[in-house]
């Protein structure tokens, strides 16, 4: 048996690469690495193929290894000439991501250390950097220091847990699902209604309140809605809000609605995972306010779903949710077995795992702390403040150009749409999306509200700069010219 252990080792040990062959490594995935940088603004945001990422499947795994410089080959051949570039300064689509570049230094020493970031007995390091950035966080938007919350995947999971938690806290169980009441409105991201079906809500009653024309909610409406199911022997219990909507950026008047949730005792949940971080922004709106004054009442709420790898620009793969009532997040997450008994030691910090359905988890904080270390929180809030400005830019200079644009932008996300003197509106507006698509130099998206078809711009990717929003409005005065 000893002879075929060591048999083993020798070629499992292959698996611990000598220093010369991670230093070999390194030097070649770091001249992929900056040479994709390097030459971002050179290429497009997004590439139409007809069978995109062939290359991929005809790369199989195999039992011998392969060298690095061909592996390197396939993924540049593969990953950069389809699809959407998620780290261009012209992605404008969707929500964009980010992509600076210590986040990357961060995963990577994550990686390395393989640091467990779960239970403070096990990574005691990663446990306070998380906790510590969830912290700020809950500063920033206004919580006491007793309040917490998780890092987790994005505001899915966020917001997944934030339901849970306001689930098992209002007692909301299986006989009173049918009778118990949600209110939220049509323009709340769809992983809101996905986290109410994966908590075990689906069949809880979803009240979409009414919204204004800058399609916020009507806390009036709301207040008259949640009267009448209590009238009506209903149990409200739970009111989601947006702060920064994903179709138009839209801020729902978060202080009247924490009013109305603490008046009826209902948990008051703000989804701002797009838009929560423009709470650095100093910026003021035309009409005297600022953009801050819009987050007030955020405070009042009892969770809050936020995205880092939004506003403030990481790769994806790190939100967050903030949670004021820490002993309800742990008694609907906490679980221990019995082969963890070592591990429950006396902290003053608590463990992530028992704040979230994850045990095993990726050390995301690192990933946020090292740049916020790095660069300091200014260059951040300058970043937030110019997109902005971009949107606002753009919003004004597409109007010259003859498009009709809706709400003026609460945040870097605004709806436009060109009117042609003839033809369906709607058709010519997505074959006008399609024709920036293949254009290819910047990327946006559509969306459809009540029927009609709007254009989308989303500024916040920290790339993007006049030079992209001057290149979209050319493209656009090109694509009018040739469409019509």
């Amino acid at each position: 048996m000893r002879s075929l252990i060591q048999q083993l080792e020798q070629t499992a040990r292959t698996l611990e690469p000598s220093p010369v062959r991670r230093e070999a490594w390194d030097h070649l995935v770091q001249i992929y690495a900056h040479h994709f940088i390097d030459h971002i603004e050179q290429g497009k945001a997004y590439h139409f193929t007809e069978n995109p990422a062939a290359g991929i499947p005809a790369y199989p795994f195999g039992e011998a290894p392969k060298p690095m410089e061909e592996v390197l080959q396939v993924l540049k051949e593969n990953l950069h000439t389809a699809g959407i570039n998620p780290a261009s300064g012209g992605h404008l689509g969707y929500i964009p991501g980010g992509g600076i570049y210590p986040a990357a230094l961060g995963d990577y020493l994550a990686a390395v250390t393989n640091q467990y970031a779960g239970i403070f007995f096990a990574g005691p390091g990663a446990v306070r950097i998380e906790n510590m950035l969830l912290r700020w966080m809950c500063r920033l938007v206004g919580y006491p220091e007793t309040a917490l919350g998780n890092l987790a995947s994005g505001g899915s999971i966020a917001n997944l847990i934030a339901f849970v938690t306001a689930r098992d806290f209002k007692k909301i169980t299986s006989e009173k699902v049918r009778r118990s009441v949600i209110y939220l409105t049509g323009q709340v991201h769809h992983c809101v209604h996905k986290a109410i079906r994966i908590g075990g809500m689906a069949e809880a009653v979803v009240r979409n309140v009414p919204m204004d024309g800058h399609y916020r909610m009507d806390a009036g409406a709301l207040e008259k809605m949640v009267a009448q199911d209590l009238a009506a022997g209903l149990n409200p219990f739970l009111v989601v809000a947006s702060a920064g909507t994903t179709d138009t950026g839209a801020m729902d008047p978060l202080e009247k609605i924490g009013g109305i949730c603490r008046q009826h005792d209902l948990w008051f949940h703000v989804d701002a995972a797009y838009g929560g971080f423009f709470l650095l922004a100093d910026v003021d709106n035309p009409d005297g306010s600022t953009v801050k004054s819009a987050f007030k009442g955020i405070e009042l709420s009892d969770s809050v779903a936020i995205d880092p790898h939004k506003g403030l620009f990481l790769a994806y793969g790190v939100g967050a949710v903030l949670i004021k009532n820490v002993k309800a997040q742990m008694a609907s997450h906490y679980y221990r077995a019995n082969y963890m008994q070592d591990a429950d030691i006396a902290s003053d910090e608590l463990n992530p795992a028992d704040l979230s359905p994850e045990l095993t988890k990726h050390w995301r904080g690192l990933r946020l702390w090292l740049p916020l270390q790095l660069f300091g929180i200014q260059p951040f809030k300058a970043a937030l403040e110019e997109k902005i400005w971009l949107c606002r830019y753009f919003y004004e200079e597409i109007q010259k150009s003859g498009f009709e644009a809706g709400p003026y932008p609460d945040l870097s996300v605004c709806i436009y749409r060109y009117v042609p003197e003839r033809g369906d509106v709607n058709e010519f507006n997505l074959r006008l999306v399609e024709h920036v698509q293949r254009d290819g130099r910047i990327f946006v998206s559509s969306t459809t509200i009540n029927g009609v078809v709007w254009l989308r711009l989303a500024v916040l990717s920290f790339r993007t700069h006049l030079r992209e929003i001057d290149i979209l409005l050319e493209v656009f005065k090109d694509g009018v010219g040739r469409l019509q």
